[in-house]
């Protein structure tokens, strides 16, 4: 099969052939019909996270947020035939540990972590392990594309509003860095009735989130964050995100919040902070704020956000805003260390 294998550390990808990988007697062989290309590829193609143990076994096929159609299913399988069209949660469990077991999948003990464990979306074919815990069935109304953003940075925005912040209508919600998640997670709480501020420092990245329904914008290159966001909200917003996961937005997210407020945690550190940021812990403490982490999402808790999907609720295929081929990935994944992609970047070319 064609795959863009990365075969070194901040080395560009390398297109070429590679063994199709075997079926495993609990999983499928799926043909990848799609695959978002996600900020969390860059890191691991800088080898950002080797202080969490996070390295990839090189040489690699990674990718993460992929979605396409069954071609073979293995022995043990019993919820999946051929031809079935299937989600790939990126935050996969093995189904039997405690995390597991009480519906916390994206928690296991042993994450099962496409691109990581097993080969990913950078390549035509993926075999999928415990098929029966993971995969999530792809409604026939939704097209590839459209979904090839939903194994990641969309169902990622969708738990942490949903179940973690569980944000309410009339509430503001201001969501620091709009990249993918961050324009995710515009588009969700709008449909959810909050009323939302987008904060970045491009005004391209910006006048997306209005698209997506950001009601206000705040250009952190210009404008005091935390200042402005009061001031539109009369005093701070209920929920804020830091959708980008450095210092800068983390702490601008936190004294963004009104007292009794919530910072939700999304986005994940780079090599400046190595998953330290300090933290203005007095403020915390007299505004009784709350901070909450939020990783991924399980696959039982696709049901209700694939309805809102059908229902044209959610619009995720409104967030891609370009569609590439293998030959493009390194492109992409470069750009991404300034920040250079708009929206979501979609591998539909194999």
């Amino acid at each position: 099969m064609r795959a863009a294998v990365l075969e070194a550390i901040d080395q560009p990808f390398v297109v070429r052939d590679v063994p199709t990988p075997p079926l495993v007697p609990n999983g499928v062989l799926l043909r990848v019909e799609a695959n978002g290309i996600c900020r969390s590829d860059w890191h691991v193609w800088k080898g950002d996270w080797s202080w969490v143990g996070v390295v990839p076994q090189l040489p690699a096929v990674i990718g993460h947020e992929f979605c396409g159609v069954i071609e073979e299913v293995g022995a043990e399988v019993t919820r999946w035939k051929k031809g079935d069209r299937v989600i790939v949660p990126f935050s996969g469990g093995e189904g039997t540990c405690e995390w597991c077991r009480t519906g916390h999948h994206n928690m296991c003990d042993t994450p099962i972590l496409p691109g990581l464990v097993f080969g990913g979306g950078f390549g035509r074919y993926s075999s999928v392990p415990y098929a029966d815990v993971n995969l999530v069935r792809l409604p026939d109304a939704v097209g590839f594309v459209d979904a090839a953003s939903m194994g990641c940075r969309f169902m990622t925005s969708f738990h942490g509003i949903v179940d973690q912040a569980q944000v309410r209508p009339g509430e503001w919600v201001a969501v620091h860095g709009c990249g993918g998640i961050g324009l995710s997670a515009v588009q969700i709480a709008t449909a959810l009735g909050a009323r939302v501020i987008g904060v970045d420092v491009a005004d391209e990245k910006l006048a997306f989130a209005k698209e997506l329904g950001a009601e206000a914008t705040v250009n952190a290159a210009q404008d005091d964050a935390a200042g402005a966001i009061a001031t539109l909200t009369g005093g701070g917003a209920h929920v804020s995100i830091d959708a980008l996961g450095i210092a800068t937005t983390c702490l601008n997210s936190i004294l963004s919040l009104r007292k009794r407020g919530r910072h939700l945690q999304i986005g994940l550190t780079t090599q400046a902070e190595k998953g330290m940021v300090a933290l203005p812990v007095d403020v915390i403490v007299f505004k009784e704020l709350q901070i909450v982490g939020s990783f991924g999402m399980q696959a039982p808790h696709f049901t209700s956000m694939l309805a809102m999907v059908e229902a044209r609720k959610l619009e995720p295929g409104k967030l891609v805003s370009r569609t590439v081929g293998l030959e493009d990935v390194t492109s992409v994944v470069q750009s991404m260390g300034s920040y250079g992609t708009t929206g979501v970047t979609v591998i539909a070319r194999y």
